[in-house]
């Protein structure tokens, strides 16, 4: 079927930012202890390299604790390694919980737009799971920038439009009830809105199907990159890869290299 934008409870103004927190909180969890990124280290090397820098400025990161696991393999190669954590919707202590356990990265408290990025944020960009909450204008936007900007980019995604990845999705209140207590910092109210008031699970159920029902399919992506002005300038991988039972979707954007 055709890539549909239907509504997401996370991507709303008006939706309270503690239960946005909880659902991100969850996911960042599971990430890290799935090591759902494990695939994406070659990508991201690749891209570290071509662009010539050791810094990863990071798109839409929630709370930032999903990149805690990636983080420490990357620094095995990298022992300069850095992380610069970003969002529309910064969640500042979650940026700071996760810079005091890990003390290379950094965080911007002021919110940061992927479709225009300041100038003075530079290195590889990334996304993990965000770029299916743009309607392609906003995506091409995002893609656009980086080229205008010289930058490298690199975009993941951990669901895809198929009937494997959205049962997944249907199984994930299950996932959130028995993740619950060993997620941190501890929280009543977590415990409260996961079991007494179950709306992160209704939640999360909600905005993770209508995500595989919005990420970009590789030809989708791959069309993005068509219709972005100097795209000839970069060499473009775009395609999937394995993660245990899953698939992770990439797009890796860095400016040719002169011979």
């Amino acid at each position: 079927m055709g890539r549909v934008h239907l509504f997401e409870f996370g991507d709303q103004k008006w939706f309270p930012s503690f239960l946005r927190n909880y659902m991100t909180d969850f996911l960042q969890f599971l990430s890290n202890k799935t090591k759902l990124y494990r695939p994406v280290i070659p990508v991201i090397l690749k891209g570290l390299e071509h662009s010539g820098t050791n810094s990863i400025i990071d798109l839409g990161s929630g709370g930032g604790g999903g990149l805690l696991w990636l983080n420490s393999e990357l620094k095995k190669t990298i022992p300069d390694f850095k992380i610069v954590l970003t969002d529309y919707y910064p969640n500042i202590p979650a940026f700071a919980r996760t810079k005091s356990k890990a003390d290379n990265f950094e965080y911007r408290e002021e919110p940061v737009d992927a479709r225009k990025v300041p100038e003075n944020l530079r290195g590889l960009r990334t996304q993990f799971l965000s770029l299916h909450h743009f309607r392609p204008a906003d995506a091409r936007q995002i893609l656009q920038n980086a080229v205008d900007s010289g930058s490298a980019i690199a975009v993941f995604e951990g669901q895809e439009r198929s009937v494997p990845s959205i049962f997944a999705m249907l199984l994930s209140p299950v996932s959130v009830i028995l993740t619950t207590p060993f997620i941190r910092p501890f929280s009543f109210g977590r415990l409260i809105f996961t079991y007494l008031i179950p709306l992160v699970p209704l939640f999360t159920l909600w905005d993770g199907v209508i995500s595989s029902l919005r990420t970009y399919s590789v030809e989708e992506m791959n069309s993005l990159v068509n219709e972005v002005d100097g795209s000839e300038a970069y060499d473009w991988d775009i395609g999937k890869l394995r993660s245990g039972p899953g698939i992770i979707l990439y797009l890796l954007g860095t400016k040719k290299q002169k011979p």
